[in-house]
């Protein structure tokens, strides 16, 4: 049986039997070595910079990785969803920011016990009805809970204040709430994923920074000012400059499509891909791969064209997705073959992630471990 897979350092064109024949696929592929430099370089850049680093774990959503980055010197880890907090609070993680709004009876009884478990909990906020929600449990448990209230820093309109005044005058009112203690102040640069370049992402990063600080100017009190996205993270020197005091990438971990189109990475910083298997070529300019829809995102978001880019092989385009069928546009006159395998980087590497129970740790280019992904479909 040939193979596509092509050399993560050096793709070529040379065919060569599969080297991982062990491997049913779809497969989830980790470059453990990729994942550590990436690691490392983040928690440098935050050392540098004089910034707390408290990486997103919706990404990866493995306590494997989570248990890496805190001993690499993150403060903490920010998780998405009460499932995943307890996911990483049964692992022993200490110290755990839900980026997320607590609503309703059922999520409170959740939040609850996670705050009786992890000594450093924190909840954020953008709302009064959220604040009074953790306010009673903070009043029941004798104790004021930690919060963030999130600013809409950058416009990206999805959760958050406006900047200055307005969010200012929020926090005003959740410090009268008894049970809470406000503490920090966060953004989400999501406007970045739409930047047209470097220097538009260099701005963002900036006004991210810059519209916590003016809030908490404002606001008084001593208040973390935490901003967070990858491709933001690349200037966090200039977002400290500007105040920030606390950063939340969470995709450079992995990376993918969307962060290379960016500038946030390039090929070699990308740890994850699906390897899949060619199962049908049913005319010259088609091939039909064991990935669909259940396997990749049928997000496009905004890496481009197509649904992945094949390693090492640009001439093809992976045009369609149906739940178990990928579709790939081909030259008529590549010799791509029924059982050839094929490297796809993702678009969007967090649902993909999301997609799959395990991934396959490679060292070397060769299985070292199977990594549970342990946090998948804790989107509760």
């Amino acid at each position: 049986m040939a193979s596509r897979l092509k050399s993560r350092r050096s793709p070529t064109s040379d065919r060569a039997r599969s080297p991982l024949p062990e491997l049913d696929t779809p497969a989830w592929l980790c470059d453990l070595d990729v994942v550590e430099s990436n690691l490392r370089r983040m928690q440098a850049r935050a050392n540098t910079a004089g910034v707390r680093l408290r990486p997103h774990a919706k990404t990866h959503k493995s306590v494997r990785f989570a248990r890496r980055q805190v001993e690499l010197g993150a403060a903490g880890i920010t998780v998405a969803k009460l499932g995943e907090a307890e996911v990483m609070a049964a692992a022993g993680i200490d110290d755990i920011l839900l980026a997320y709004p607590v609503v309703g009876p059922l999520k409170l009884a959740r939040l609850r016990e996670l705050l009786v478990r992890v000594p450093r909990f924190t909840c954020a906020v953008d709302s009064l009805e959220v604040a009074s929600g953790i306010s009673a449990l903070g009043v029941a448990l004798g104790r004021r809970v930690p919060v963030y209230l999130e600013v809409d820093s950058t416009d990206s309109r999805r959760l958050g204040f406006a900047p200055g005044q307005i969010a200012a005058g929020m926090a005003a009112r959740i410090r009268e709430l008894p049970g809470v203690a406000l503490t920090g102040l966060m953004a989400h640069a999501g406007a970045a994923y739409g930047a047209a370049d470097q220097a538009q992402i260099r701005e963002l990063a900036v006004r991210e920074a810059a519209g916590l600080a003016e809030t908490a100017q404002i606001a008084g009190g001593s208040l973390q000012r935490s901003v967070g996205s990858t491709p933001t993270a690349t200037y966090m020197d200039l977002a400290a400059r500007a105040g920030a005091t606390e950063a939340r990438p969470g995709t450079y971990i992995f990376n993918d499509r969307t962060e290379m189109r960016l500038g946030a990475c390039g090929l070699d910083d990308v740890a994850v891909s699906i390897l899949a298997t060619v199962v049908s070529r049913p005319a010259p300019d088609r091939a039909v791969i064991d990935a669909g829809s259940k396997t990749l995102t049928s997000d496009t978001f905004l890496a481009g064209t197509g649904f992945g880019e094949v390693r090492g092989e640009p001439a093809l385009r992976l045009v369609r997705l149906s739940e178990e069928h990928g579709v790939m546009e081909v030259p008529a006159d590549c010799d791509l073959a029924v059982g050839d395998r094929v490297e796809i980087i993702p678009n969007h590497v967090c649902p993909c992630i999301n997609l799959t129970d395990e991934l396959v740790g490679l060292r070397d280019g060769r299985p070292e471990a199977r990594i549970p992904v342990d946090g998948r479909g804790r989107v509760r």
